[in-house]
């Protein structure tokens, strides 16, 4: 298991559940002492798109949260499963997505 497994894991132990995109955003950005400026920076978003995001008041797409993983280091998988999990708690559906790399 990788570093990244390992603090996605540990972060989920801390929430007792799956961790929502926002959720996993603001933990990652906290623990690893990145300013919301300079992640939005490094996004090429707003500092308040950013803080809506980390707030769950904006979602983002697929495609937004594979960035978010590669420009925070992250296995893509963990973002992506967050980003559907979160749809899905929203459509009142009760599931967990889990992804696995097709290779």
């Amino acid at each position: 298991m990788d570093i990244g497994n390992k603090n996605i894991a540990y972060l989920e132990e801390l929430t007792k559940g799956s961790l929502t995109f926002a959720q996993m955003i603001h933990s990652i950005r906290i623990c690893n002492e990145i300013p919301q400026v300079k992640l939005a920076k490094m996004m090429n978003i707003s500092r308040s798109y950013l803080c809506d995001i980390e707030n769950g008041r904006r979602f983002v797409s697929l495609q937004k949260a594979r960035m978010f993983a590669q420009v925070l280091g992250y296995p893509e998988t963990y973002f992506i499963a967050a980003v559907i999990t979160d749809q899905l708690r929203v459509a009142g559906m009760p599931y967990i997505v889990e992804l696995k790399d097709k290779k």
